[in-house]
């Protein structure tokens, strides 16, 4: 085993809190050069809709708190399993009147809200696929592209918003005026529209059981969008099989979800697989509390996050890398904090980027120091394709980049393409295709019906493939030197980001057909703001111009190029830009996924005078 690997034991010698993780065994197999991967545990018998699970609760905890959410910042309103059971059926009912169906679904435009929420399951109920779309399609957009883009793809027949006003600019610019409309506040002008109460009014009759009782394993649930960080975003058909599959997969994969009702505080956007189907999916199925939180991961926004968990202990917590490292510098100043935090939570996820190894010591540190043992940090590899899981870190490793062993119910193939390993993935959680995208769909399946996700995946130890899986980039982003070398863009990028905290926020590597590597690096301002130390009024250019700033800077690209082997893995330069990526040219998702090729187009002027010397915001790497 290389050197740069260690067990979860080696991790150190902390004391890890209890918790139930699964840990079944794998079966591996070699045929003409392709690996085969599959849990030796099958997956346990599904129920034929995700929705059977919301009727058992409310019959066996009627009065237990479903959803929580802060009424104008005060006090948390609580719904139970009866209370949603009850809404959910009255929404059926009265949605089964807009003649809605695959053909012309529910469009859910603004975010999480527990109206959000009831819409979504009341449209599940009826059998009426639903969309949940990015809010800052219609907020942050000024040209409403990738909106108008999702609504031609769908022909949504009826919209909801929470509040009419906000979005008002961007209905009427993308959907014709005959679309109709929910919304729970407000309405716009010449737009035929009903109250959200109004659909409380009835109380669920015998043509909402009758269409819940037609729905079944193959039912479309609902369309979630891709965030299109290579190509425009795609509607992923995510039926109730995939739902249900995944969350069996999950409590197999992690027990202690089926102990004890599961308790999140959670802020992550529903429009997304890993907060609307994987963790709104973990409280529904196991019977837990799900405590919406409307704060986010930044610096306006944490505060309500850290609000909320002072008062509300989850059981999980599952953020992304960027909440994590706002939550451990919290929790090392925080003493109340600590106590609520970590008075019974077992379990720590993160997903969709890595976790510096500094906040993962920092939160390992804190914890031991508070409650003496250290609490179970997992991850895996998932995609909307997946509904999203594949995999998850029940191996013995522990180390940036491991994507763990396969779940129960995924089988897992490896196969060679452009010098790299391709993931593929078959099993009930994987999609039937993309909606109305035949071409798309059939590029995307191999002859066997293994999804080919362009991930390139690879043994973490190729004598042991028992110790599971690495990621190892995304094929796509790979290229070409003029010298014919390829470039491994993900890994490198990803130690990058990750050797770059607190101060990189993302960055893009240049470029194809070059003699060699650059960076045009999207920095963290607010962080490097205070690290330049001038005054408040300075610009942004003025920031990443000062002189600490750019010493870090350029510490931080000998520490990148430090082990470099030669021109495919050594960047030559970096470029702090002062403009963000931006939403309307593609180059950032809803999410913060940055579109690499975006990137290189829409600045192609700014990379090539880097690469003449003409730019003076280069730093250039010094000579070892």
């Amino acid at each position: 085993m290389s050197s740069e690997f260690r067990s979860s034991s080696q991790a150190g010698t902390g004391h890890y809190r209890q918790v139930s993780i699964g840990h079944p065994a794998v079966e591996v197999s070699e045929q003409q050069g392709i690996l085969h991967m599959r849990s030796l545990e099958a997956l346990a018998p599904l129920p034929a809709r995700l929705l059977d699970r919301l009727v058992h609760w409310a019959q066996v905890r009627p009065q237990q708190t479903f959803i929580a959410a802060r009424q104008s910042g005060g006090d948390w309103r609580r719904v139970s399993y009866a209370e949603m059971l009850d809404s959910v059926r009255a929404i059926a009912q009265g949605l089964l009147a807009y003649g809605l169906s695959a053909d012309k679904p529910l469009a859910l435009l603004s975010g999480n809200d527990i109206e959000h929420l009831q819409m979504a399951l009341g449209a599940m109920y009826a059998g009426i696929p639903y969309c949940p779309v990015s809010p800052a399609y219609s907020l942050l957009s000024q040209d409403f592209a990738k909106l108008r883009h999702v609504c031609d793809l769908l022909q949504p027949g009826l919209v909801f918003v929470s509040q009419a006003a906000p979005f008002e600019r961007a209905v009427n610019a993308v959907l014709p005026a005959n679309v109709p409309l929910i919304t729970v506040y407000g309405e716009m002008a010449g737009r035929s529209r009903a109250s959200f109460a109004s659909l409380l009014v009835q109380p669920g009759g015998a043509e909402a059981e009758r269409a819940f009782a037609a729905t079944g394993p193959d039912s479309i649930a609902k369309f979630l969008f891709t965030s299109g960080s290579t190509k425009l975003p795609k509607a992923v058909i995510t039926t109730q099989r995939m739902l249900c599959a995944n969350q069996q997969m999950l409590l197999q994969t992690f027990p202690v979800f089926g102990e004890a009702p599961p308790v999140l505080v959670d802020w992550l956007p529903w429009n997304h697989t890993f907060g609307g189907s994987h963790n709104v999916g973990i409280v529904l199925y196991n019977g837990g509390t799900f405590y919406l939180d409307d704060g986010k991961p930044t610096a306006q926004g944490f505060a309500e996050t850290l609000r909320n968990l002072k008062e509300i202990s989850p059981t999980a917590y599952l953020t992304v890398p960027k909440g994590w490292e706002e939550l451990v510098s919290a929790l090392e100043r925080d003493g109340e904090l600590r106590e609520r935090f970590f008075e019974r939570v077992s379990l720590f996820f993160f997903a969709a980027a890595g976790l510096s190894q500094s906040t993962w010591d920092r939160l390992d540190k804190v914890a031991e120091q508070h409650c003496g043992e250290r609490i179970r940090m997992m991850a895996g590899l998932g995609m909307t394709e997946a509904s999203p899981s594949c995999t998850f870190t029940t191996g013995p490793l522990s180390m940036a980049g491991y994507i763990g062993l396969p779940a129960p119910g995924c089988e897992v193939r490896l196969v060679p393409v452009d010098g790299k390993f391709e993931g593929r993935f078959r099993g009930p959680h994987i999609m039937p295709g993309y909606w109305r995208s035949p071409q798309q769909t059939a590029e995307v399946f191999d002859e066997d019906g293994f999804y080919c996700s362009g991930d390139a995946i690879k043994l973490a130890d190729s004598a042991n493939p028992q110790l599971g899986l690495m990621f190892d980039g995304r094929i796509a982003e790979d290229f070409k030197l003029s010298s014919g070398v390829f470039v491994s863009v993900g890994p490198l990028r990803n130690r990058a980001v990750l050797e770059g905290t607190p101060y990189v926020q993302d960055l893009v590597v240049t470029a194809p057909d070059r003699e060699c590597l650059g960076a045009l690096v999207f920095p963290r301002l607010p962080e490097c703001r205070r690290l330049s130390e001038l005054p408040a009024d300075a610009s942004d250019a003025q920031v990443l111009a000062s002189a600490p700033v750019r010493r870090w800077f350029a510490d931080w690209l000998q520490r990148l190029n430090h082990g470099a082997s030669g021109n495919a893995s050594r960047v030559e330069w970096i470029a702090l830009l002062d403009e963000p990526a931006s939403i309307d040219r593609g180059e950032i998702t809803d999410k913060g996924s940055i579109n690499q090729r975006a990137v290189l187009q829409w600045r192609a002027a700014k990379v090539e005078a880097l690469y003449r010397g003409d730019d003076e915001s280069i730093l250039r790497a010094t000579v070892a």
